[in-house]
C-alpha cells in the first residue's frame, strides 16, 4: 500500500479493503483497490473479504461516477510487479476531459487501458483530484 502513497492517499478503508488515490493518473480519477489481509492469489482472501467487495465496488462506482461521469470502468487484477491482492481502478472516457485547468486524456480508448501512459499531473492537481472524490465518498456515503 505504501508504493501507492498510503496513507495520504488513501480515500476508503473498509475492514478487508482499502481505495487508494493511483500517484499516476492513466485516466482521471484511476484508483487502487488492495486487500488489507496477507494473500498473494484472489483465492487466498477471505470470505469476509468477498461479502465487504461489492460494497466497496458500489462506493467506487457511484463517487467516481458522480465526480468525473466515466463512460465504463475497467478493473484490472494484474499483481505482477506487487504479487497482494489488489486492482487497478481505471475509469474509461470516450471523449476528453477537463479538471482543474488541464485535459485528460484516455489514450487507450477504445481498447484496453495504456497503463504505461498517464496523464502527467502536479501535485496541486492530485491533490484536487484527491478533495473531489473524498468529498464525494463523504457526501454519499458517510452523511
Amino acid at each position: 500500500m505504501k508504493k501507492f502513497g498510503y496513507p495520504n492517499s488513501c480515500l476508503k478503508e473498509l475492514s478487508h479493503w482499502v481505495v487508494l488515490l493511483r500517484p499516476q493518473q492513466v485516466t482521471l480519477g484511476s484508483l487502487v483497490l488492495i486487500c488489507r489481509e496477507e494473500a498473494t492469489a484472489f483465492s487466498q482472501i477471505s470470505a469476509e473479504a468477498f461479502t465487504e467487495l461489492p460494497k466497496i465496488i458500489r462506493e467506487i462506482e457511484t463517487s467516481v461516477s458522480r465526480t468525473f461521469t466515466y463512460s465504463k470502468i475497467n478493473y484490472l487484477m494484474l499483481m505482477m510487479v506487487d504479487p497482494e491482492v489488489h486492482f487497478h481502478v481505471i475509469p474509461r472516457y470516450d471523449t476528453p476531459r477537463l479538471f482543474s485547468q488541464q485535459q485528460f486524456l484516455d489514450h487507450g480508448w477504445p481498447g484496453p487501458p495504456l497503463l504505461k501512459n498517464s496523464n502527467d499531473i502536479s501535485e496541486e492537481v492530485y491533490q484536487n483530484i484527491f478533495s473531489h472524490l473524498k468529498n464525494s465518498w463523504i457526501r454519499e456515503f458517510e452523511n
